[in-house]
């Protein structure tokens, strides 16, 4: 039989997870019918948070969890396999999930993996609040409030004071626009990630602010909302294409909708660094085989996921922990060529 879980109490309360932890941790923030409905449902449900938190505590399973954005973005794969790898050699099982850039999916795996007491969690979290900003989940809330050391990767969350292990592409975008510019481009868009995630809302702003820096337009009308996913980078292709004036360059935030774009583009006749210069995020293998080599912007996924692995450890130990930013950096190839002086039509 499986232990029962505060989203257990909260359901049966109709309250949330974390009013319910809220509750049951002595937090005076809650209204008296909130109080009432959670103590009376953890009675019945026989609910013991001092047990399970000491059995957490004491019991060591040798096992950590990673939940990934979306298995299927190379990306996310290579982070994968770096964290499993740094894993093993600290004698640690991984248990690997895909939240399918779904919060709810997210929601599904912590609560399976709390359920089997791992010792860890590395996560990269997903959420949208009500402003249109990133905000904890319900099982993210819960994690947090069970002390199960946790890591972000890759994305951070607002508000949240776990460590995290992040990449900066300030100054990646500031060489890869300047790059741009010298070959006397002017109007470069952007075919960017989902507004609630925060690797999306950094990129973009790193960006405008290179944009600015050389002097270009940084209006929001070259900026093109995707998902991290191929079809919406195909998407932003036909955007691109039914521009009035068309961009000569442009730079996508990953590589699904630069896999995505870039079949658009060859299908419509257009071949990048000759009718159009193209730039993406992720250094996959496939860009430096593509015809021509994509330029990109990359940081070292091995090293982001030994990172991760070992400030996990330290937490784990019980040992202070710091976040980590990484740097990105930019590749130069041939996808880059000089702005045509007119945009074909």
């Amino acid at each position: 039989m499986q232990p029962v879980t505060i989203r257990d109490v909260a359901r049966a309360a109709g309250v949330s997870s974390a009013t319910a932890s809220r509750v049951l941790s002595g937090n005076p923030a809650t209204s008296e019918a909130s109080r009432d409905r959670v103590t009376a449902a953890a009675a019945e449900l026989g609910f013991s948070p001092n047990a399970q938190a000491r059995s957490l505590r004491s019991t060591r399973t040798d096992s950590i969890a990673l939940l990934i954005s979306d298995v299927r973005n190379p990306y996310f794969a290579d982070l994968a396999h770096a964290v499993e790898q740094a894993a093993r050699n600290r004698g640690l099982v991984t248990f690997i999930g895909n939240a399918n850039e779904d919060p709810a999916q997210q929601d599904e795996f912590l609560d399976a993996m709390m359920s089997r007491r791992v010792d860890g969690v590395l996560l990269v979290p997903q959420g949208l609040d009500s402003d249109g900003g990133t905000r904890p989940s319900p099982a993210v809330e819960h994690l947090l409030t069970r002390d199960i050391p946790t890591v972000l990767v890759d994305r951070t969350l607002a508000g949240v004071a776990a460590p995290h292990v992040t990449a900066s592409s300030t100054a990646a975008l500031h060489d890869a626009v300047a790059r741009l510019a010298r070959d006397g481009h002017r109007r470069i868009a952007f075919i960017g990630g989902p507004e609630h995630t925060s690797t999306a809302a950094e990129r973009y702003a790193d960006f405008r602010a290179a944009l600015a820096a050389h002097g270009l337009d940084a209006g929001d009308d070259l900026h093109f909302h995707g998902d991290f996913r191929t079809p919406s980078g195909a998407e932003g292709a036909r955007w691109l294409l039914g521009l009035e004036e068309r961009p000569t360059a442009v730079v996508i935030a990953d590589s699904p909708m630069a896999i995505g774009a870039l079949a658009v583009w060859r299908e419509a006749g257009l071949a990048a660094g000759t009718d159009l210069s193209v730039i993406a995020f992720d250094d996959i293998e496939a860009f430096a085989l593509h015809d021509p080599p994509l330029a990109t912007i990359s940081h070292d996924l091995t090293d982001m996921g030994r990172r991760a692995v070992d400030t996990l450890a330290d937490l784990m130990a019980g040992q202070p922990a710091a976040s980590t930013v990484l740097r990105s950096t930019f590749t130069d190839r041939a996808s880059i060529g000089p702005a045509a002086e007119r945009n074909p039509a």
